[in-house]
């Protein structure tokens, strides 16, 4: 489905957190396809309380370069393209890894041996040009999403070009050590604007812009261009993979009416009232999983809990049952 292009939407009262976690509730408190199993959720806080894992270092983002400018422009670059799990499947794989780590693999490869694309290159890269660095074929579904990760590009390079003087020290400085200042910036180039409407409901989720924030933090070890004084508030990044954790650790529940379709393959629709669900209920899920953690004296977070449930979710096992699948330019 092509991505929203209308106007970002207005601002209200509170934070963009606030709004993310408002509007989330709400949809869990509606939904008819997903649900939480709420003994489910308490005895997996309890056990992460207990146990209090870590996330190995799966990420390439999370792994700085020998030098700050290519770290910020790698985890800038690479998550304007972090979407496409609709056509993962379609995708060349390297050396059995998922479909997003393929392709942060080549992009960090090719940003080790040949540097950083800089903005005015960014703007004038095509499909061609994407497909050889993240070794993918240029036509049939792959080739649609080569021109997605194009067309990504392009406004990247543009957005910094016209807005930042073409400086991606000067996007991330725009946001003065705020994590909800860079996900507003970062929601003005359409791609980013990550927005659906259930119901009479406007659901933000901001998956992209939340997780550059988090890459940020994580490549810089807190220091500079990662220091978010709010990192903190970020939630759940809401994309197919830890949702389907979550189901796979019974925390959720799905409909068998929306159940059977995911188990055979069917996509699903952006913007389906099924698709906000998954994201919307998952995300709660995390906020009340990150609650009562804390209640229980594991001081944790939801971002936080979201590098673990991801993580988890790279296990043979988890995959073996299928996940949800959208097409869209958002996860």
């Amino acid at each position: 489905m092509s991505p929203a292009r209308g106007p970002a939407p207005a601002s209200r009262d509170g934070t963009v957190f606030d709004r993310l976690r408002e509007a989330a509730a709400e949809v869990t408190r509606r939904a008819r396809s997903v649900r939480i199993d709420d003994g489910a959720l308490e005895q997996f806080a309890a056990i992460l309380s207990r146990e209090r894992p870590t996330a190995p270092s799966l990420d390439p983002a999370h792994r700085p370069f020998a030098d700050d400018a290519t770290t910020l422009a790698y985890v800038v670059t690479m998550n304007a393209i972090n979407f496409g799990s609709g056509w993962f499947p379609t995708l060349k794989k390297s050396g059995g890894l998922s479909g997003y780590l393929t392709l942060s693999k080549a992009l960090r490869e090719r940003f080790e041996k040949q540097g950083y694309w800089r903005p005015a290159e960014l703007a004038g890269l095509t499909p061609a040009d994407c497909a050889a660095v993240l070794g993918q074929p240029c036509d049939g579904s792959a080739g649609e999403l080569m021109a997605l990760y194009a067309e990504a590009l392009n406004q990247l390079g543009t957005f910094l070009l016209e807005r930042h003087s073409g400086s991606f020290s000067r996007l991330v400085s725009a946001a003065g050590g705020s994590a909800a200042n860079l996900v507003e910036i970062l929601a003005e180039m359409p791609f980013y604007r990550d927005v659906s409407q259930y119901q009479d409901v406007e659901v933000p989720f901001y998956k992209r812009a939340q997780i550059t924030v988090s890459d940020l933090a994580e490549a810089f070890a807190g220091r500079g261009p990662g220091k978010f004084r709010d990192l903190d508030e970020l939630t759940l990044f809401a994309d197919n993979l830890v949702p389907h954790t979550l189901r796979m650790l019974g925390v959720l529940v799905y409909d068998l009416s929306l159940q059977v379709p995911i188990d055979r393959g069917d996509l699903l629709e952006h913007g389906s009232e099924a698709e906000i669900e998954i994201r919307a209920v998952g995300l709660h899920a995390v906020e009340r999983l990150a609650a009562s953690c804390v209640r229980r004296g594991w001081q944790t977070s939801p971002h936080r809990l979201d590098h673990l449930l991801w993580s988890r979710g790279q296990s043979a096992k988890i995959k073996a049952t299928p996940r949800h699948r959208t097409r869209c330019t958002y996860y």
